[in-house]
């Protein structure tokens, strides 16, 4: 079974993300705009814990992601909630948002599972023309340095009331020539006396800083403004360099 087809597990493994990045998101549109009401977009959203998060704190929001049983999921932790969003099931290569939006978003590696350039770009480009001239598209994702390991392992666990979830992350097969690595992903449900638990594997596509530089430059619609790191501080931007590994990059529609 494919660990994004329980987003409620999914998400709760993620979820010590959400604050710092909608803070983020917070801090950019008290530095770069006037109004209150700003319109967001995030390709790729998952279960929501941003969408949720965000409208939450007052913002429009529009989500989408490939996954069926992630918007359905979501649709209806919107509702319990309360809250209201234009959320659907929609390709990120291509998907446009009308009318533009402020700022897009598109963190935690989401980005990488475009394994080819012309993706990539495609889907750039399709960001680039959802926001509004001066908007600002967020996006982070690991950087794999020329020097790095190309083998790595994560575990970490997350609860919420009874249930926890165990989560192993490990990282294997890269090659810096076809720029591709695998994530399996073994994700442990424990509440009660049930144990759920789930094996998927991931291609993702690698970057260094070069390439992710190089790839920036054929969108020109949108400008690199700073990087940071996912510690996502927007008072302490970072230099795009071969020491960077986990990068949040901040690109400004033209």
């Amino acid at each position: 079974m494919d660990c994004y087809d329980y987003p409620q597990y999914w998400d709760l493994a993620f979820r010590d993300s959400t604050r710092e990045e909608a803070d983020f998101v917070d801090a950019l549109a008290k530095k770069y705009f006037r109004q209150r009401s700003l319109k967001i977009y995030e390709p790729g959203c998952g279960g929501g814990r941003l969408v949720v998060e965000l409208s939450r704190r007052g913002y429009e929001v529009t989500g989408i992601d490939l996954s069926q049983s992630s918007i359905k999921y979501l649709k209806r932790r919107l509702g319990r909630n309360g809250l209201q969003a234009d959320v659907r099931v929609a390709n990120m290569i291509d998907f446009r948002c009308e009318p533009p939006v402020d700022i897009a978003i598109n963190t935690v590696n989401t980005f990488r599972h475009l394994t080819t350039e012309a993706d990539a770009v495609r889907h750039l480009e399709s960001v680039a023309g959802s926001l509004k001239k001066g908007g600002f598209y967020v996006i982070g994702f690991h950087l794999l340095p020329p020097d790095a390991a190309l083998e790595d392992q994560e575990t970490w666990v997350a609860r919420h009331g009874k249930i926890s979830v165990h989560m192993t992350l490990d990282a294997f097969g890269a090659s810096r020539k076809t720029r591709l690595e695998t994530l399996r992903f073994k994700m442990q449900v424990r509440g009660g006396k049930s144990v759920k638990e789930f094996t998927t594997d991931y291609s993702m596509r690698i970057y260094t800083a070069k390439q992710v530089k190089s790839l920036f430059a054929k969108v020109p619609a949108l400008e690199l403004i700073d990087v940071f790191d996912f510690y996502y501080d927007l008072e302490d931007p970072l230099p795009l360099d071969n020491q960077l590994g986990d990068a949040v990059f901040l690109l400004r529609k033209q």
